[in-house]
């Protein structure tokens, strides 16, 4: 079985040779440039291609996706003015944080902490005093 991997080895670098000569490859993008490599050494073997696959598509795991929503929302959060708005929005951020936390499989100390609707409203409150 080797022996043909190291037959169809030999015929691959054949034809390689001899696109060079006849020049096939000059006019690639990136030519001389070097390779930009991604490190997925931090992959099991097995998910590696599958995990290229979706990045290439835009398609995130659903933590990741998660944790996109979270920043959004939390962006958001910083320039509503309207109280019943911030509270609606803290509670869509709550969810979130808690739907993110029960997908993952780590230990309590590493998750994301909820944020508490009544400590933003005293936060702002004194705030709005100091102004």
């Amino acid at each position: 079985m080797s022996n043909i991997f190291a037959i169809f080895d030999k015929i691959a670098d054949e034809k390689i040779r001899e696109a060079m000569r006849q020049g096939e490859f000059d006019d690639l993008p990136g030519k001389g440039k070097p390779l930009s490599l991604e490190d997925d050494s931090h992959l099991p073997q097995d998910i590696r291609l599958a995990h290229k696959i979706l990045k290439n598509a835009n398609c995130l795991p659903p933590e990741l996706e998660l944790r996109k929503e979270i920043l959004s929302v939390e962006e958001l959060l910083e320039g509503v003015k309207d109280t019943k708005e911030k509270y609606r929005q803290i509670k869509k951020l709550n969810y979130l944080i808690m739907k993110l936390n029960m997908t993952r499989r780590t230990s309590l100390t590493m998750e994301k902490n909820q944020v508490y609707f009544d400590k933003i409203v005293d936060k702002i409150d004194s705030k709005k005093k100091a102004d």
